[in-house]
């Protein structure tokens, strides 16, 4: 299924976050922050070279990032059963079955402070060797709320000032997704604020392809947020409707998770009204886990039942693109690689 890697160079700055107003009741600082943007923003760029009917094979998959002289080893979020501090894994969590707990690889509680938000080279997944932080830095401009009809600041009770957070990426790095079909090379804008963008479509290496044809088995890490449950609620697995009733399609033993995140993608929509998707949430990308009953299919064969559907069905955008987790190995092989 998947046969290109999508290649997005920013020609500037980006747009990382939606913004918050600002009170002294609520100074939210980064809390409103979503970047790098969902595979259903690059949705919208096929929407403006292919048809409706060539947009109904449409399947993508991110975000990622990679760093610009080689894309083919693009990064993916990190699994949560690797503890990273300073930048390497320094400890690795097990779901030990009788006590009912994810404990380290001697069978111990984890102790310390572990850095979040990293990421790991796609060749590296079998063998994991030292992982990334994000790449990005964030920029953040504070502007005045003016009022519609006269430029003079709104001190109404919504606030008076809106936080943005510009995006700088680093000019030797790219953002990366995958797709079954290419985008036109050339210049976009990209995202809700129109940042330009130069977009390249190469084919993604066999190697790759192996890799993410391989069913997931028992113990699976995602490396996109996933999405799940019926067409009106959000689950932390697939729910498919057996017997006049919603049961869980997966018989799970544990699931190793952080703070579900907002989702919801543009409709589209005419003139001034631009319609949005019913707001969902997402278990994010990193989470763990693990199943009684192995799965035998690779992301590509599981169940369109398994993922909600609005207009589309969210298979199209990647959701819960899952790689089966490697065998536990020795903790110096870890955290001993440059």
């Amino acid at each position: 299924m998947w046969q290109y890697l999508i290649v997005i160079t920013p020609l500037g700055l980006l747009y990382g976050s939606a913004g918050r107003f600002l009170s002294p009741e609520n100074l939210v600082g980064r809390s409103g922050t979503s970047f790098p943007p969902s595979a259903a923003t690059l949705s919208g760029l096929f929407a403006s070279t292919y048809s409706s009917a060539e947009l109904q094979s449409l399947i993508l998959a991110g975000p990622f990032w990679a760093n610009s002289n080689e894309p083919q080893n693009f990064y993916v979020p990190t699994p949560f059963t690797y503890l990273v501090d300073n930048s390497k894994i320094q400890q690795q969590l097990d779901w030990h079955a009788e006590a009912r707990q994810w404990l380290t690889s001697n069978g111990t509680q984890p102790t310390g402070k572990f850095t979040k938000e990293t990421w790991m080279a796609i060749a590296h997944w079998q063998q994991p060797q030292q992982v990334s932080p994000n790449p990005w830095k964030y920029l953040p401009h504070l502007h005045p709320q003016l009022k519609l009809d006269e430029r003079k600041v709104n001190t109404d009770s919504n606030g008076s000032l809106f936080l943005e957070n510009a995006v700088q990426m680093p000019p030797d790095t790219c953002l990366i997704y995958l797709s079954n079909i290419p985008l036109r090379d050339g210049w976009y804008r990209f995202g809700g604020e129109g940042h330009m963008v130069d977009v390249r479509s190469v084919p993604l290496s066999p190697t790759t392809q192996q890799l993410l044809s391989q069913p997931v088995g028992d113990r699976f890490a995602l490396i996109t947020p996933a999405v799940w449950g019926s067409t009106r609620l959000s689950y932390r697995e697939p729910m498919v409707y057996e017997r006049n009733e919603l049961q869980p399609a997966w018989n799970l033993a544990a699931l190793l998770t952080e703070r579900p995140q907002p989702w919801r993608y543009r409709l589209g929509g005419t003139g001034n009204t631009k319609r949005l998707s019913r707001g969902r949430y997402a278990v994010p990308a990193g989470s763990v886990y693990i199943l009684d009953t192995p799965i035998t299919q690779s992301w590509q064969d599981w169940s369109e039942a398994w993922f909600p559907t609005e207009a589309y069905s969210f298979k199209r955008w990647g959701c819960g693109l899952a790689l089966p987790l490697p065998p536990a190995i020795a903790l110096q092989n870890l955290s001993g690689a440059a």
